[in-house]
């Protein structure tokens, strides 16, 4: 379009029409009473954008135009600005955008444990009945507290860990003196605690180092619910009692049992709140104690590291689709790394199953009676069957090529997942 040869003049520029080239987009602004300079701004940069966002415009014909020129102003800026970046710039700029999102879930998922956390009192009272009606020597906790209680708090975000107001300072471990018997001792209570069997051999032995026995008599309370917490306990011997008291009727209610090799406080570390539950000696135990500031600037950070590593392969398995943030947190706290060469047997037909595979990477087959019935690759599982049927290994898998795993124990596979869910699934699997 362009002004007709027998139009007036146009004293206002925007009526300037929208043109076609740069001749008779000249050609039309003659009659135009402005600059040269002003009639080349108008021709070399105003008409290109005006037109492409017209074309735009009549392509989409939206029901509002405003709103829609204005939006693609805005993306057509971004992606004009985008293009003059370097590949180098562009990275540091994903890195940061990765950053800021990771900081987004973070706190999302810290919402949601703190919303947990305060259902946790009235589910426990909910349950009430059913909990008094089951079996004493059943030691499996309800799900609530296992969230609440349990390996949760190592994704939580605190304000003692973050932020300007609390630059992280120089860490000097405590050093308590120890016998080679308690050293050995408490190398092996650790081992069994997944929370600490996978730090670095330096990081064990600073914890080795920190921690304090503690020999509790029985119906002694190791914490209060509601009192500050500076210390996290491991159990070596004994079982303790974890109770919350009812806010309605102030009945304390056992919510859980820690057996050896348990955590117990870390949640008022992580989260820098005051304990969520009493725990109490139900005999004479033995715990060790490790204090806030080890436990944070060695612990958590790894834990924390770990999580970060597996959170979004997990999410990518279709096995564990149905877990939220801090469920997959949950079991990448609990699993454990293993690789195989090529050709490596994995597990064995006929053997007694113990630990539940995920094939982080590389690829696998199964065999059953020399035949080979299945191939895998990432993101697959198996060994769930004789876990969860208590039966000796139905088939042996082979590596095929080095690959990666991750493996988890019985005793986590139980409390970690859906047990009925992976039965359905495994029965229709194999047949």
């Amino acid at each position: 379009l362009k002004a007709g040869p027998n139009a007036g003049p146009i004293t206002d520029p925007r009526a300037v029409p929208l043109v076609g080239s740069a001749e008779p987009a000249m050609e039309g602004l003659e009659a135009l009473k402005i600059s040269e300079d002003k009639k080349k701004y108008i021709v070399d940069q105003l008409n290109p954008v005006l037109e492409e966002m017209v074309a735009e415009c009549i392509h989409r014909m939206p029901e509002d135009p405003l709103p829609f020129m204005l939006d693609w102003l805005e993306n057509k800026r971004v992606n004009d600005e985008d293009k003059l970046l370097s590949p180098e710039e562009k990275e540091v700029l994903l890195q940061e955008n990765d950053k800021l999102q990771a900081d987004v879930n973070k706190v999302k998922t810290q919402m949601q444990e703190c919303a947990k956390l305060a259902a946790g009192e009235k589910k426990a009272g909910e349950e009430e009945e059913e909990e008094e009606s089951e079996d004493d020597d059943d030691d499996e906790p309800p799900p609530d507290f296992e969230r609440n209680m349990g390996t949760r708090a190592r994704q939580s975000v605190s304000a003692e860990a973050y932020g300007e107001w609390n630059t992280k300072k120089a860490f000097v471990p405590p050093v308590i003196s120890k016998t080679d018997e308690q050293r050995d001792r408490l190398k092996d209570v650790l081992s069994k605690s997944f929370m600490f069997s996978n730090l670095e051999d330096k990081d064990f032995g600073i914890i080795i180092g920190a921690m304090k026995e503690v020999h509790v008599k029985a119906k002694s309370r190791v914490i209060q619910q509601g009192d500050n917490g500076d210390f996290l306990f491991v159990i070596e011997s004994g079982d303790f009692d974890c109770l919350i008291r009812n806010a309605a009727d102030g009945i304390e209610r056992v919510v859980k049992t820690c057996t050896p090799g348990d955590v117990f406080g870390e949640l008022a570390l992580l989260y820098n709140c005051p304990r969520a539950a009493s725990v109490e000696a139900k005999g004479d135990a033995v715990c060790w104690q490790l204090d806030r500031d080890t436990f944070n600037n060695i612990v958590k950070e790894a834990a924390q590291k770990k999580r970060d590593r597996y959170d979004n392969f997990l999410a990518k398995v279709p096995l564990l689709s149905h877990m939220d943030a801090y469920e997959r947190s949950q079991l990448s706290d609990a699993l454990q790394t293993e690789s195989a060469a090529d050709g490596q047997n994995v597990m064995t037909e006929g053997e007694v199953g113990n630990k539940f595979y995920i094939l982080e990477d590389g690829a696998a087959f199964a065999t059953k009676g020399g035949t080979k019935v299945m191939e895998y690759s990432a993101g697959d599982y198996f060994g769930e069957l004789a876990l969860i049927t208590n039966q000796p290994r139905a088939a042996t898998v082979v590596a095929k090529g080095n690959c990666k795993l991750l493996s988890l124990d019985s005793r986590s596979f139980k409390r970690l997942l859906n047990v009925n869910d992976l039965l359905e699934r495994s029965t229709a699997r194999y047949k």
